[in-house]
Formats: structure tokens, C-alpha cells, sequence
């Protein structure tokens, strides 16, 4: 099973580094998540989230490789993406609140596929708002979110 030499790999990962921590394995909708729980989740997580962005790219190559089919892994520490995509959803729908009361399309920030999809699915059943990403070769795309025509 993929996640649970994921979960075997994260460990040897984190164990080397010296980190003492658990890991509690997590569905999030259709994702397997990895939620790393320790004393310092503030070295794991690093500024703005970049330490745990690398450490998940890293864990999924090195149990997947280059395979662009298999289930990503998704490594949290502390519920800490849990909180952010929270947040971030927020803001989202702050932004959906604004074009649906002025009727004017906005974009967001460039973001990757992981809030992209989030941004997409909180809006898929909205009969007003819909989110369209732009076409484009760069892992960080932008969404414009507009008026949904009828």
C-alpha cells in the first residue's frame, strides 16, 4: 500500500533530521494526508509554509517518482494546512461576495493546483459564481472568479 510506505518513509525522513514527533494518518476528502504532530512544528513548517511544501514535493518523489497518475500524499504538521485552506477560504469567498455584489470579475493570486482545486470545488454548485483558470504552462496559476452567465 502506497501510503503506508509514505508514512514508513516520512518517518526515516524525520528521524534523521531528529525531529521526535507522530504521525497520524487522515482522509481529507479524497486526499490521504500525513499529519505530523511534535514539539517544533514551527521548523517543519517554515515561513509561510515553504519547509512543508518541500518536504511533501520530496516525500512524494521519492515514494512515487516522476509518476504524474498516483495519489499524491499530503503532508500536514500540526493541522496546519487545514487552518490555512481555511483562511484562504475565507478570503476567497470574501473576493465571490464582491463580483457577485458589483457584478466585475476579479483574479486571484497565482496559487498552485492544491488551492486552485479547493477554489474550483467551493464554488462548483454556486448557482452565481463561477472560477476559471488560465492556460498556461506555470505550476502557480491564477483564477478569475465571475459572474456565472446564464
Amino acid at each position: 500500500m502506497v501510503q503506508s510506505s509514505a508514512k514508513e518513509t516520512l518517518e526515516l525522513m524525520l528521524g534523521h533530521l531528529g525531529f521526535v514527533f507522530s504521525i497520524e494518518e487522515q482522509t481529507r476528502g479524497e486526499r490521504q494526508v500525513l499529519n505530523v504532530l511534535t514539539r517544533d512544528p514551527g521548523r517543519l513548517i517554515g515561513r509561510d509554509g515553504h519547509t512543508l511544501e518541500e518536504l511533501q514535493y520530496l516525500l512524494n518523489r521519492v515514494t512515487h517518482g516522476a509518476e504524474e497518475t498516483t495519489t499524491r500524499v499530503v503532508v500536514d504538521v500540526e493541522n496546519y494546512r487545514l487552518k490555512e485552506e481555511q483562511d484562504f477560504l475565507v478570503q476567497v469567498r470574501a473576493v465571490a461576495e464582491r463580483v457577485r455584489r458589483t457584478g466585475n470579475p476579479e483574479k486571484l493570486e497565482p496559487m498552485n493546483s492544491f488551492d486552485r482545486r479547493a477554489v474550483h470545488q467551493a464554488f462548483a454548485d454556486d448557482p452565481d459564481i463561477c472560477t476559471v483558470s488560465e492556460e498556461t504552462d506555470a505550476r502557480l496559476k491564477q483564477i478569475t472568479i465571475e459572474p456565472r452567465k446564464r
